[in-house]
């Protein structure tokens, strides 16, 4: 992505939905875009890990942790997930760790914060369904594009 979202939504008013500026950078790479994958758990882990062992084709990934930051539901496991598998990124709505190695892997993170905790390893959630924080609904088969001046979604590539 050579433009920033900045000109994307410019470019494309009444198109683009910006989501709130409730995010942190955790990982290497800054800017990052893709079709958007979700899953909604609430401090458990299990089906995201699941589904990030599994090929990314460069979609991102968005996970509605409910907003917990009691346990952290991203660490440098998943992360190398991340890189291995080909995902374009990650966005957490809760909690990640391990910040100091996710910082030094060339993979994209946003989340609200950190935790040091471990989530619990039983299993539940939901995949693919339209989950909504920050103000934005993000639609499995929608379009997420970020950089440094935050997240834009779109219904349609860009």
């Amino acid at each position: 992505m050579l433009r920033s979202i900045c000109d994307l939504s410019d470019d494309h008013p009444g198109v683009v939905r910006a989501a709130e500026s409730i995010f942190r950078d955790f990982g290497g790479l800054k800017v990052f875009h893709g079709a958007i994958t979700t899953v909604r758990c609430f401090e458990d882990n299990a089906l995201l890990k699941a589904t990030l062992a599994t090929p990314g084709a460069g979609r991102v990934m968005v996970v509605d942790g409910g907003g917990s930051l009691r346990r952290a539901l991203v660490g440098d496991k998943l992360g190398a997930l991340l890189l291995q598998h080909g995902w374009a990124g990650i966005v957490v709505n809760g909690a990640v760790r391990d910040v100091e190695n996710l910082r030094d892997m060339p993979i994209a993170v946003r989340a609200l914060a950190t935790c040091p905790t471990r989530p619990a390893q039983l299993g539940a959630g939901e995949l693919d369904l339209a989950v909504s924080f920050a103000g934005v609904t993000f639609t499995p088969g929608e379009f997420l594009y970020a950089d440094e001046n935050g997240l834009i979604v779109s219904a349609r590539a860009l």
